[in-house]
């Protein structure tokens, strides 16, 4: 339908905006072909440029990709996020204009095992909360994150602000944790069966790990986790200086 003429927002931008809406909310589904440019100028009446200009943004955005000779398509979800300051998954694409958000799998406190505990700098045996969730973007299962918090701290985590608000937020904004850095190691492995049914992907397909330990001052680790992401879906950035 045309777009109201007298609203303030340029005409592309309001072309972006409704059909990024469209993809993210799924009526335009991954691989699906958009309709042609002279469809779009017909259905929004406007001119080819500003359907072009609306198009390229959402391309550059990696929202769309086109194939020579045959269309623009919707591409899978697929984003970046920069190693060069702290920030959890909700925070770096949200921005964007992405939709993210969790499926919890699993809140409970537990006896941590020596490695959890060796690296929260707890003795042994000491309580830790564990979490486990299924996040998403744009509706797309995209990593499985496996957590282990300090149990003063995590014990006062809940499944639907978990649910609903990025770990970090919540450790920060509610809990009061100012988070300080992170150790960072990244690596690959191969989706076992239970990754694989979780993420819609073949038994054995590529997964980048992350494994995290995020600090609450400089010495004080705070958030053990190892984080498992679809190969194809999602890449770190950093920028290096000589």
């Amino acid at each position: 339908m045309p777009l109201p003429q007298s609203s303030t927002v340029p005409l592309y931008a309001q072309i972006k905006e409704a059909l990024r809406a469209k993809i993210i909310d799924g009526t335009y589904e991954p691989h699906q072909k958009l309709p042609s440019e002279s469809e779009m100028i017909e259905a929004f009446g406007v001119s080819r440029i500003t359907v072009r200009q609306a198009m390229n943004d959402l391309q550059k955005e990696g929202f769309l990709f086109k194939v020579h000779g045959k269309g623009t398509f919707v591409a899978r979800p697929h984003v970046s996020q920069e190693l060069t300051h702290l920030q959890g998954f909700g925070e770096a694409v949200r921005y964007l204009g992405h939709e993210t958000f969790s499926e919890v799998l699993g809140l409970r406190s537990m006896t941590g095992d020596s490695r959890t505990c060796e690296r929260l700098d707890l003795r042994e045996g000491s309580a830790v909360t564990e979490i486990r969730r299924l996040r998403y973007l744009d509706r797309e299962p995209i990593s499985i994150d496996h957590s282990w918090v300090r149990h003063d701290i995590g014990s006062r985590l809940t499944e639907k602000n978990l649910r609903d608000k990025d770990l970090f937020s919540l450790l920060e904004n509610e809990l009061g944790q100012r988070l300080h850095s992170a150790d960072v190691e990244i690596d690959a492995t191969a989706a076992d069966a239970d990754i694989a049914a979780r993420l819609k992907v073949p038994v054995g397909s590529p997964i980048l790990r992350i494994e995290r330990l995020t600090y609450a001052s400089e010495d004080k680790p705070l958030v053990f986790e190892y984080i498992y992401y679809k190969a194809e879906s999602f890449k770190y950035k950093l920028k290096v200086l000589r």
